[in-house]
């Protein structure tokens, strides 16, 4: 089973004009391939073969979509998140104390404390 949706709420929250094309690029990717819990194990390499993006580039768009609470990363694993997540800042953006708690909650998935 996979997880592939795309939530309307990206442009009428406009999640989607705080993403570059890179960015964007890597969250449409990571949507696709994600099982059901919205997880991906695809690697630095694989990734920036498929979308064309160097490691420097990949990090960046990886970093701007965790600012934004789309995803969570912890190496090797990617989980896209819920919209319904808690409330983000005005900017839409997350604090560093939200983005701990969700890489504790991807933590527990794998089955490993922080």
């Amino acid at each position: 089973m996979q997880f592939s949706w795309l939530d309307h709420r990206l442009v009428r929250e406009r999640y989607i004009e705080r993403c570059d094309p890179p960015a964007a690029a890597l969250y449409l990717f990571l949507v696709t391939v994600a099982d059901a819990q919205g997880l991906s194990y695809y690697s630095d390499a694989a990734l920036g073969r498929c979308l064309s993006l160097t490691l420097a580039r990949l990090s960046q768009a990886r970093s701007a979509l965790m600012h934004l609470g789309l995803i969570a990363y912890q190496h090797p694993l990617y989980q896209v998140l819920s919209l319904d997540l808690p409330p983000r800042s005005q900017e839409g953006e997350l604090g560093a104390d939200e983005i701990s708690v969700r890489i504790g909650q991807l933590r527990a998935i794998l089955g490993r404390t922080p």
